[in-house]
């Protein structure tokens, strides 16, 4: 699952050596949440092996021993950014809990099928340095691990920081940002490009409104961040803020392209399904422009007279070609091809679940894309519920997988069958030549199925890395 390397540390050297790898995944990790947080949350591990005769199943599950930790987006410990250091290894897979400000360290090395726990970061621990809700992770070439924060501790306020783990202890050993100045009002997502020295993260808003559900209320009333803040990455100082504007709000994932030198990627701004494409200027700051606008949907038996696509996630191919999103309440994931990365183009397009479904409670009155609502569709003769959600992609680009939950809180508001039946995962087999996307018959892991009941899972990672965990450093093929 990982490159071939004599001497070399975790991941590839580059995204082309990913890309035109020969290694497939064969198991994959995922959190599991427990919709009433009556037990634990767990990680999953499921076979994707096709050539397993435990393929498309759940092979083990690690409870963690508190409940309510909400545990959402996971990370490495080390990855790609440090291949060229011998001494790394992706050795522990780091799974913050959301709700509970707890983060799990686990070793996923002394045997790869049945990971462990290994240390637990305590809540009080985070709530020292003036931080909580703790997102994404992403490993640091200098050895530490960097995630993160969405609140301010206890009280839920936003405040967007991040905190730095040790990467031999997983001790918490201070906050990233120079100042206080440099802290942004909100933060969720982030990805850094060391080749141009910046950092830039994302904004949802306070975690004391999202855990309540959406409220639009709260979107008027600036409860979520429209904004793109970009850091210098050696300073560690905040030095520019790019507003999207209201029809940006709440930009969530963030991804630029994979090429380490490149100076420009895309992000999703989630509640009116727009996609920004941002970039270095040529004066050397950054800026944003809108690429792709999904319309909303005009519609009776909603709670709104018209229906925003919800755009959640997005995932860019390893070889910077075809971007990916979903629409989690119009039901779709949609593939386009970048090559233009100003002018997207759309090659591929698959319906399953959503809130627009024929014979639904929703009728649409008016839509600009389609002629007629998607069908009911099931998969080994269960229906689908929710729609899809979280994305990860196969290196080599053919095989999308796909979750259907987002965040427990909001399922129940938008979802309440998903959370009773629990969600399912998925494989979109992808035509990486023309373009083109196709639910895979063969493959369904039904979350609803599980032997305590049903749960949420979440997002997918894989044993050696995968389009989303690794960020690339510029001359690794030199160094190798």
């Amino acid at each position: 699952m990982m490159a071939a390397c004599g001497g070399c540390g975790p991941g590839y050297a580059s995204p082309g050596e990913a890309f035109t790898s020969t290694s497939k995944e064969k198991i994959v990790y995922l959190p599991c949440i427990i919709p009433d947080k009556d037990r634990p949350d767990y990680l999953a591990t499921v076979d994707v092996d096709p050539d397993s005769p435990t393929y498309s199943t759940v092979i083990s599950r690690l409870h963690f021993p508190y409940i309510g930790d909400e545990i959402h987006h996971t990370g490495w410990n080390a990855c790609s950014s440090c291949h060229n250091d011998s001494s790394r290894s992706r050795s522990r897979l780091i799974v913050p809990g959301l709700g509970s400000d707890r983060i799990y360290i686990v070793d996923v090395k002394t045997d790869p099928l049945n990971p462990k726990l290994d240390k637990v970061i305590e809540p009080w621990e985070m709530h020292a340095f003036g931080v909580s809700t703790p997102h994404t992770t992403h490993c640091l070439a200098d050895g530490n691990v960097m995630i993160s924060t969405l609140g301010d501790g206890p009280q839920k306020n936003g405040k967007g920081s991040f905190i730095l783990l040790d990467g031999e202890t997983f001790k918490p050993k201070g906050t990233w940002p120079a100042t206080d100045a440099d802290v942004a009002p909100y933060g969720y997502d982030f990805w850094y490009q060391p080749y141009h020295n910046v950092m830039i993260s994302t904004e949802w808003g306070h975690p004391r409104c999202f855990f309540k559900g959406l409220d639009l209320a709260e979107v008027e009333n600036g409860s979520y961040g429209t904004h793109l803040n970009v850091y210098d990455w050696k300073e560690k100082k905040l030095i520019q803020k790019i507003d999207l504007g209201k029809e940006g709000v709440m930009p969530l994932e963030i991804r630029f392209l994979h090429d380490p030198k490149a100076t420009e990627g895309f992000v999703g701004s989630a509640l009116f399904a727009k996609m920004f494409r941002f970039f270095k200027t040529e004066e050397g700051d950054w800026a944003a422009e809108k690429v792709i606008d999904i319309p909303n949907k005009e519609v009776e038996g909603w709670i709104l007279p018209e229906m925003p696509g919800v755009m959640t996630d997005i995932i860019i191919s390893m070889d910077d070609k075809y971007l990916y999103f979903s629409n989690w309440l119009h039901g779709d994931i949609r593939q386009y091809d970048i090559t233009d990365t100003r002018n997207p183009k759309l090659t591929g397009q698959v319906f399953f679940g959503g809130s627009v479904q024929a014979g639904g409670p929703v009728t649409v009155t008016k839509d600009q894309e389609l002629s007629v609502q998607p069908g009911v569709r099931y998969a080994k003769r269960k229906r689908i519920e929710g729609a899809p959600q979280m994305l990860q992609l196969s290196l080599d680009g053919k095989r999308l997988y796909v979750t259907t939950s987002l965040f427990s809180h909001w399922d129940k508001q938008f979802y309440p069958e998903m959370c009773k039946n629990g969600s399912m995962m998925f494989i979109i087999d992808v035509d990486t030549k023309n373009g083109g996307l196709q639910l895979n018959n063969d493959f369904l892991v039904d979350f609803g199925a599980e032997p305590d009941g049903p749960v949420l899972a979440h997002e997918i990672r894989y044993p050696g890395g995968d389009c989303t965990s690794d960020i690339y450093v510029a001359g690794m093929e030199s160094k190798k």
